[in-house]
């Protein structure tokens, strides 16, 4: 009898452990990606440091270059401690028009939008691995104030990041 729950809670483990894993290609995204995408691969992104601050939400991509936590100084704390050996960055914009964004990035990392002093949350989020110049995309209800984008816990010292207004 033992042994038969043992092997019940080890099945719910692994089912469970399944569960969590995220999807994998570029189908597997809970909305159309092709426009995010386009923008994240597109050859005339503009790059910026960490701490760059832009006028406005651009109209195309911008690749974003990262540098160790330490060295970061986000302006605010990320919801989520980055782990050793990644990268973090940030950047800043003046004006939005209030609307719903959806905010993509090329490779895994955390996300904090930072918004009159409060990190708002997603309103929809969607991953998949496998999937060539894009890795999650969220979408988030922004006012006509500035904001911060902050990124932590990447892999690579650089990131694209898009933020087009939702269709």
């Amino acid at each position: 009898m033992r042994v038969l729950a043992l092997l019940a809670v080890l099945s719910l483990g692994a089912t469970s452990a399944l569960a969590a894993e995220e999807p994998s290609g570029c189908d597997k995204f809970k909305w159309p990606i092709e426009r995010d995408r386009a923008a994240l691969t597109a050859p005339d992104r503009a790059k910026l440091a960490s701490g760059a601050e832009q006028a406005a939400v651009p109209s195309s991509a911008i690749t974003l270059a990262l540098v160790a936590p330490a060295e970061a100084r986000l302006p605010s704390p990320p919801e989520r401690a980055p782990k050793d050996g990644t990268f973090a960055g940030f950047t800043s914009f003046k004006a939005a028009k209030a609307g719903l964004y959806t905010i993509s990035l090329s490779s895994g990392a955390w996300v904090d939008l930072v918004q009159d002093g409060h990190v708002l949350k997603p309103v929809a989020f969607s991953g998949a691995t496998d999937c060539d110049g894009i890795r999650k995309t969220m979408k988030y209800e922004l006012s006509d104030k500035p904001f911060v984008l902050q990124v932590s816990g990447a892999k690579d010292n650089s990131l694209s990041i898009s933020i087009l207004a939702a269709q």
